[in-house]
């Protein structure tokens, strides 16, 4: 079977054309800047090449169609007709308490995922463009939803709940969902079967760690805890988001600041995190270059980011009553040795013994890098999100 999946952001369409019959990638890239001037698509052919094609996209199905076009197209396409693809994945962002596992796409779905756009305005809203544009242009292809809070919805309610008037959540829903549980899936899952131990029998840690990062505490093979909350803002520090802060500094800078609630989100999601305490970036390549030149602040940021993804650490395996395999996963967790090591630095006491010089070697590849007589293993795995969605909607479309 052939697989398209799409993952529609407000600006932006990711996609990978699977054959789920070796699980290979036949194509894969993405249209940027979509309603905006200046839209183009990069497309990452079969054999490594790239490409980058200039395209007006004024709205998200003409980049779809654009996408269907290039995979047809005579030259870099790898499929002779549309009708070969069987079946389309999304990555849907927030399912709500609606969705505790992937669905294929129905009307009745649809209706039930509006009703929780307003948990994730940015987001839903353009996976649902995503869905008609499909629709649209192949009328009748099967569409599969893959939920990025799906995973997380196995959390207990003393886990998920705040400690807020219980009306808010009785009314709003307000509660916390957890985010990147595609990945947390996949990479759990994945680690087990690389070490040869049974899932179900395991006490995890996945650290999904890029721009914006999350971490997971899957216990038995089900997801107990998770660092994000209602929204992705929750949790650690991450490229431009705040993380945890205390709600009281948020309506104090309110006040001081003058700011409505847009602009107060504006500065928690977009100003805060990495960038606003290095002033640097918010790429962790740049700022291990300005704590090299010896940029103070640079410092200061890394040592909060290394700090809040082992404090977590730590409060997962407490949670757990142990933990058996602490995993690093995406853009930072499997390319940045220097967090690995510091996030496992003086973890003895609990199991954790790194191989730093191994750790030093690894970069965007399965490994294990925990000394071999660490009592916990700690394992590299790329995640795979995009094969998760591949593999959940043949599953349900077959």
């Amino acid at each position: 079977m052939k697989i398209l999946v799409l993952n529609c952001g407000s600006s932006s369409i990711k996609y990978a054309l699977y054959n789920m019959d070796d699980k290979s990638v036949m194509t894969s890239g993405g249209a940027e800047r979509v309603g905006l001037d200046g839209a183009f698509v990069k497309v990452k052919l079969a054999n490594g090449e790239k490409r980058q094609i200039m395209h007006d996209m004024p709205e998200h199905t003409e980049g779809v169609k654009f996408i269907f076009s290039l995979l047809t197209d005579p030259e870099i396409g790898v499929i002779k007709s549309l009708k070969e693809i069987d079946a389309v994945g999304h990555r849907m962002v927030h399912g709500g308490e609606k969705f505790a596992k992937s669905v294929v796409i129905t009307p009745e779905v649809i209706k039930a995922f509006e009703e929780v756009s307003d948990l994730a305005p940015l987001h839903n809203p353009a996976n649902l463009k995503g869905i008609r544009a499909v629709e649209e242009l192949m009328p009748g292809l099967p569409q599969v939803g893959v939920f990025d809070t799906a995973f997380h919805q196995t959390m207990p309610a003393y886990s998920y709940m705040y400690a807020l008037p219980y009306e808010v959540y009785e009314k709003y829903a307000v509660r916390r969902y957890g985010f990147h549980g595609t990945s947390h899936r996949y990479v759990s899952a994945r680690v087990c079967e690389f070490l040869g131990v049974d899932y179900n029998k395991q006490r995890i840690i996945t650290c999904h760690i890029g721009n914006g990062g999350s971490l997971a505490a899957v216990k038995n093979g089900k997801c107990m805890d998770t660092t994000m909350g209602l929204t992705p803002l929750e949790g650690i520090m991450m490229g431009t988001r705040s993380g945890d802060v205390d709600g009281g500094a948020v309506t104090f800078l309110q006040k001081k600041l003058r700011l409505n609630p847009d602009q107060m989100s504006d500065l928690l999601n977009k100003k805060s995190g990495v960038a606003g305490v290095s002033g640097v970036g918010s790429d962790m390549r740049d700022l291990e270059a300005a704590v090299a030149a010896g940029n103070e602040r640079a410092k200061l940021a890394t040592d909060m980011y290394n700090y809040k993804i082992k404090k977590y650490v730590g409060a997962f395996a407490a949670a757990m009553g142990g933990v058996d395999i602490i995993v690093f996963t995406a853009g930072v967790g499997e390319n940045q040795a220097s967090m690995r090591e510091a996030v496992c630095a003086d973890m003895e006491y609990m199991g954790v013994k790194l191989d730093n010089a191994l750790n030093a070697t690894i970069r965007g590849k399965e490994a294990i890098i925990s000394a071999p007589d660490s009592k916990v293993k700690v394992v590299v795995i790329p995640t795979d999100e995009e094969l998760m969605i591949a593999s959940d909607t043949v599953a349900l479309v077959k």
